[in-house]
């Protein structure tokens, strides 16, 4: 008895109550987990694909209703039933698409296709200005430090563009598909919508019935602080994109710049990427200055370095604040990965997806530090 006794002291000492042994046991647990359910993995696939499938249309509707759903919430304050309050705003977004589509729509698609069609052209031209104005010395050295050929580029990009065309056929039927699902998402968004205006703030208690008692509390701050982040971020961040395509417009047509609706859309729509969306906004505006004059050039910068300053100095720092914490590095990085791994939309919702996790990983770890013993908690 003794020695059975001693034995189990000594398992308890060295194994038990070591941290390091019991973390090494704890990595191990997890990549056996890891490696059965990779053996098992096609018993998820109808999971995965009704993931897939509902994923889309939950993500369109989510970020309609963080946009309407305070406008819901005025009209019910002021004594209209909720119910009454969605259609009110149906019929208010049915005029606004009217309106777009009578007005709107026919002037930018003027613009776009001029300047898809005279796009070429532009570029053949500052290639031109770039041969005439800078040294074919310098050009050469630089295509020999980059290593790099602007007649094999040319040539690569023909030879790709003439595979496209060849297997243009097979990947019809996959492009098809996918705008059959893009089409069926958002005709899907106005129904999900409505019930999720009308019964949404019903949603985290019933969430929480299937939570045992004890994490209810804890489970509901993480919900509201995630709904926070969420919400801040898709309003403050398509407050500030009209802002910065509102402001472009009226620059640009203040100078004459040409396409400045269709410029000013784009600027608009790349300035939801945090950082890298006005890098990508600037290019084709600065194509087209260039083409124009080297006065409209720098008009044109002037007009864009203005904006950029209201915007920095001014409009995000009310709109946004500094509700995500985050770092600018860390969001470039964000994005840059995502944008790797899911293509546009990862860049698109790599932010608010990050400072979701985020919520989640500190919420875990403070729940650690608080059992674990391994820290010095703060008084």
């Amino acid at each position: 008895m003794e020695g059975i006794r001693s034995s189990s002291e000594r398992f308890r000492q060295f194994i038990l109550n070591n941290r390091f042994v019991m973390f090494l046991l704890v990595l191990l647990l997890i990549g056996l987990n890891i490696m059965v359910f990779n053996r098992i993995a096609f018993i998820f696939v109808p999971l995965v694909v009704l993931v897939k499938t509902v994923l889309l249309p939950i993500i369109l509707t989510g970020v309609v209703y963080y946009l309407t759903n305070p406008l819901v919430d005025w009209l019910e304050h002021h004594k209209i039933k909720r119910t009454y309050s969605i259609i009110t705003l149906y019929l208010l977004i049915i005029g606004i698409v009217v309106f777009l589509l009578r007005s709107v729509i026919p002037l930018i698609g003027n613009q776009v296709m001029s300047l898809v069609d005279n796009f070429p052209t532009y570029a053949v031209q500052v290639q031109g200005m770039l041969d005439e104005n800078v040294d074919s010395s310098v050009l050469k050295q630089l295509q020999e430090w980059l290593k790099f050929n602007v007649a094999d580029l040319l040539q690569q990009a023909s030879d790709q563009a003439a595979n496209l065309l060849q297997n243009a056929w097979a990947a019809i039927g996959a492009v098809l598909g996918k705008l059959t699902e893009i089409v069926l998402a958002i005709a899907t968004v106005p129904f999900i919508l409505f019930y999720l205006l009308r019964d949404g703030k019903r949603l985290p208690t019933y969430i929480l019935r299937f939570l045992p008692t004890r994490l209810r509390g804890s489970s509901l701050e993480i919900m509201t602080e995630m709904n926070h982040q969420i919400s801040s971020y898709i309003r403050g961040q398509v407050i500030v994109s009209f802002c910065i395509g509102g402001l472009l417009y009226i620059g640009y047509l203040v100078i004459g710049l040409e396409y400045s609706l269709v410029l000013a859309i784009i600027a608009a729509c790349t300035a939801v990427v945090p950082y890298l969306g006005p890098a990508i906004a600037i290019t084709p505006a600065l194509i087209v200055a260039v083409v124009n004059s080297p006065i409209m050039l720098l008009k044109m910068i002037a007009v864009w370095t203005v904006v950029q300053l209201i915007e920095g100095k001014f409009i995000s720092p009310q709109i946004m604040g500094k509700s995500l914490s985050i770092h600018p590095i860390t969001i470039i990085f964000v994005i840059l990965t995502a944008g790797n791994l899911f293509g546009i939309f990862g860049i698109i919702l790599a932010v608010p997806g990050y400072a979701v996790l985020k919520v989640m990983v500190m919420h875990l770890f403070r729940w650690f530090e608080r059992r674990s013993g391994l820290y010095e908690l703060k008084k």
